[in-house]
């Protein structure tokens, strides 16, 4: 067993196997991806190389991590954001040094603390993380509505008023910018965003090709937002056409106040418009709005749950 760093211009194809093969079973939003969508995505400047492992039993590539860094100085995160082992190799010792080999580069990185996810159906994954000294942290829950009958009349604010984001204003990006950062401020998973980084999200998107964002005006001033996409890929693969939620937020000071309602109505209707009948969104149980409350009114159901585990680096030990 070899555990080795990624290589770029050769590993690419078994990348995208690897995660093909680990996803596409219980991952509702995975649509498959392409050694040639990878190498358009190694074109960003902030695609991170330095984290992506691959082992091989006997020459053979079969499995990989990716050991993502998150954020900077205190902020600074560690999130394994993909960690998968072809199904014949499953519980023979590859995780185990998978896992080795991401602990010791969010050390090398100063990473204190570190999240891994897998689907509530994967008792197997579940097993190895809690083995390995990860502690249960959160659930993540996609959640899907019909969008055959937007419904009406559920307390949407009628002050409000909706006005759409344009990316070529800086002052738009900007306060795109702030509202995501100034909303989710208390949500302990958020990752603050620079206006560069805001801006990046908003022109380069590289799964949603179409996207629009909307402010939610009241007192004469931005106190919300929604963004809406599609990805006509996952809709060819799946046979289906769904949209997506792609971030909703409100100020607290004006939260209560019917105002996400507002957005997401305008949302689910403005998707309705582009020929999509439904619209998909994800949320975590640990969201400090208990947004799901909200998408629960309106009609949202679940369609499928993940779990996090979260373990502190220092002092970690994998057992064998």
């Amino acid at each position: 067993m070899n555990v080795r760093r990624f290589l770029k211009g050769v590993d690419e194809p078994i990348w995208v196997e690897l995660m093909n093969v680990e996803y596409r079973d219980y991952v509702s939003w995975w649509r498959g991806t392409t050694a040639e969508e990878m190498l358009k995505l190694e074109k960003s400047p902030d695609f991170d190389f330095e984290g992506r492992f691959v082992a091989e039993a006997d020459g053979k590539p079969v499995g990989l991590i990716h050991a993502r860094v998150e954020g900077s100085g205190e902020e600074k995160r560690g999130f394994i954001r993909d960690f998968c082992v072809f199904p014949a190799f499953r519980g023979g010792g590859v995780e185990e040094r998978l896992l080795e080999a991401a602990v010791d580069e969010f050390r090398r990185r100063g990473v204190s603390r570190i999240r891994a996810w897998t689907g509530v159906d994967r008792a197997d994954r579940i097993r190895f993380l809690e083995k390995s000294g990860f502690k249960f942290s959160h659930r993540t829950i996609d959640m899907r509505i019909s969008l055959a009958d937007v419904p009406v009349n559920l307390g949407e604010n009628l002050e409000v008023v909706i006005r759409r984001l344009r990316s070529d204003l800086d002052g738009d990006v900007e306060a795109l910018n702030w509202l995501d950062n100034e909303c989710f401020k208390a949500d302990p998973l958020h990752v603050s965003r620079t206006v560069e980084e805001t801006r990046k999200a908003l022109l380069e998107d590289p799964v949603l090709g179409w996207r629009e964002f909307f402010f939610a005006m009241l007192d004469g001033k931005d106190v919300g937002y929604i963004g809406v996409g599609i990805d006509e890929r996952y809709n060819v693969e799946h046979g289906v056409k769904t949209g997506y939620i792609n971030g909703i937020g409100v100020l607290p000071a004006y939260r209560r106040r019917g105002i996400g309602t507002k957005l997401l109505l305008h949302g689910l209707r403005r998707l309705k418009a582009k020929g999509m009948t439904s619209a998909s969104l994800d949320t975590d149980d640990t969201n400090p709005t208990r947004a799901i409350t909200l998408y629960e009114k309106v009609g949202f159901k679940v369609l499928q749950e993940y779990v996090t585990y979260t373990k502190d680096v220092a002092g970690a030990t994998i057992r064998r």
